[in-house]
């Protein structure tokens, strides 16, 4: 099998490292097959074929599969090897209701919190969203975006939570991508957390509870609709779409 280089470093440094180096070049490329869909569910990977792939050890492989296996993107199977994980609708739809309560519910805790320095980090994940939209990289795209939210909620202060943030956030993205018209708008996809940081400016409760809730129940407007009611009592605008 050919040899084949890493994810570009600069995706590489945006991606939180928990292993080594290129282990962590291993785990970034294989996420970033499984989200976009080049990794398809049930398809199985093999140690010794990755380590031929990536011209790297197996243990360096058995790593990054450790790592997407805690995402819950792939499921290392006793006497059958790893399997890219499902993504079907109703953990879609159990995972955009967990999120939006872990999101939605403690932002009166983010609001005593947040500060203008916040609020410019927000701005700079949302101009690197636009900035990977303009170069149609859904995946770069996706990483600002977790980044984006995962930044907003930490400052509610709740480090036990994160983790089953970022989670549902990852598999949010690939059911949304998977399941995607082809040439989905990824500009507006960007713009789509505008309303967010304007309602962080205000300090105003009520509004930011509004947009970010219908902004979480919409997140499949490109896809099969799995907000049941929820986006139907927040009208969409050009901004939200």
């Amino acid at each position: 099998m050919a040899v084949e280089s890493f994810t570009s470093p600069s995706v590489l440094d945006l991606v939180p490292r928990q292993s080594s180096r290129r282990s962590h070049a291993v785990f970034v490329t294989l996420q970033k097959e499984i989200v976009l869909g080049a990794l398809e569910p049930g398809q199985a990977l093999t140690e010794m074929e990755l380590a031929q792939r990536f011209q790297c050890s197996q243990s360096t492989v058995r790593e990054a599969l450790m790592q997407l296996s805690e995402e819950g993107l792939v499921r290392r199977m006793p006497h059958r090897g790893t399997l890219v994980a499902p993504c079907g609708a109703d953990d879609a739809r159990a995972l955009i209701a967990i999120r939006r309560d872990v999101e939605c519910s403690y932002l009166e805790r983010v609001l005593a919190n947040v500060d203008g320095d916040v609020i410019d980090r927000l701005g700079d994940e949302l101009n690197a969203m636009r900035n990977a939209a303009r170069d149609m990289d859904e995946y770069r795209l996706s990483v600002h975006d977790r980044a984006f939210h995962t930044t907003l909620f930490a400052t509610a202060d709740l480090p036990l939570v994160v983790p089953i943030l970022t989670r549902c956030l990852i598999h949010n993205h690939r059911f949304k991508i998977l399941n995607s018209q082809p040439n989905r708008a990824l500009e507006e996809t960007a713009e789509r957390h505008v309303p967010i940081i304007e309602a962080l400016r205000e300090r105003d409760l009520e509004h930011l509870h509004a947009v970010l809730g219908h902004h979480i129940s919409t997140i499949v407007d490109f896809g099969p609709d799995l907000t049941d009611d929820a986006a139907a009592a927040s009208p969409q605008t050009d901004t939200d779409r």
